[in-house]
């Protein structure tokens, strides 16, 4: 994949599911990946589904990514 430093991208829905897929793979790739959800803390979601944006945050800085 060619790389893409230097590029933004906005990812909505980024606390679980394909959302949070596109994200990681963005920052994988290099692009500061704005990131957003409705999951901030475990168990303080309108459905009751695993994941957060937190964890989101987390799992990009262990690939290298950057998300804001």
């Amino acid at each position: 994949m060619k790389r893409l430093e230097g590029k933004v991208a906005l990812v909505t829905g980024a606390s679980r599911g394909i959302g949070k897929g596109i994200a990681l793979g963005l920052g994988e790739a290099g692009v500061t990946v704005y990131i957003t959800g409705r999951t901030i803390e475990e168990g303080h979601s309108a459905v009751d589904l695993p994941g957060t944006i937190t964890q989101t945050v987390e799992e990009m800085d262990k690939l290298g990514g950057h998300c804001i």
